[in-house]
């Protein structure tokens, strides 16, 4: 990552949970700010994330990332929903503060299920000042037990929506995310990344390394990003 990438990390508070930490990386010039929620196994600095937020920097794309009460704890289970949810929300108004005084639109989503509790917020009500979100592996359902069910908040959301996914993605069977998708207004995009597991992960067979991927990842979102605004 770039010298001149401004890093800060942060202090979140959770209503009835306390505090998390939170990072914020702020590349000159930024053109948007995207809030980012971990996965349900690995907090704000597993090597995805990290990787990530290095690549959308690059593409002067800002991001807040940010524990959940649980990693925050040291605990290996998930909060329940309303405290993930709590969670969510508390990041985004910290976020809307953070890009306010530079006029940053921001955005915000998640790896798997920081994904999904940040939709499951937005259909519950209004996340202000959020102009879209963005799921790098949404989660439709649990390994080897396909279902749509996890996809059923979506049409509440209001908001356009980037999924990215992979073809071998074991937690969410792309012929049953499409029809959701189809069922979602405006109409979210979908991009597909070849030879995917739900970590992002490719085989050396495919010819690209994990790295290409994140690249992909970044550039696809830099470029939905820009879309919204034209």
């Amino acid at each position: 990552m770039s010298a001149d990438v401004r890093q800060e990390e942060l202090r979140i508070s959770v209503p009835d949970a306390g505090d998390v930490s939170a990072l914020h990386l702020d590349p000159p010039g930024a053109t948007a700010l995207l809030v980012l929620g971990h996965g349900a196994g690995a907090g704000m600095r597993h090597r995805f994330m990290e990787e990530l937020a290095a690549a959308l920097a690059a593409r002067r794309i800002a991001s807040l990332r940010y524990q959940f009460p649980y990693i925050e704890a040291g605990r290996r289970a998930p909060d329940r929903a309303p405290r993930l949810v709590a969670t969510v929300r508390a990041a985004v108004e910290v976020a809307i503060g953070l890009a306010g005084a530079a006029g940053q639109p921001v955005l915000a989503g998640g790896k798997s299920m920081g994904g999904r509790m940040t939709s499951t917020a937005a259909s519950e009500a209004r996340l202000r000042g959020v102009v879209g979100l963005v799921f790098f592996g949404f989660p439709l359902h649990p390994a080897g037990r396909p279902s749509a069910s996890r996809g059923d908040h979506l049409p509440g959301v209001g908001l356009p929506m980037l999924f990215l996914q992979g073809t071998r993605d074991r937690l969410a069977e792309l012929d049953l995310l499409r029809p959701v998708l189809g069922r979602i207004e405006p109409a979210p995009t979908l991009h597909v990344v070849d030879d995917a597991d739900h970590g992002f992960h490719v085989p050396k067979r495919s010819g690209r390394t994990d790295a290409d991927v994140i690249d992909e990842l970044a550039g696809v979102t830099s470029d939905w990003i820009g879309s919204l605004s034209r």
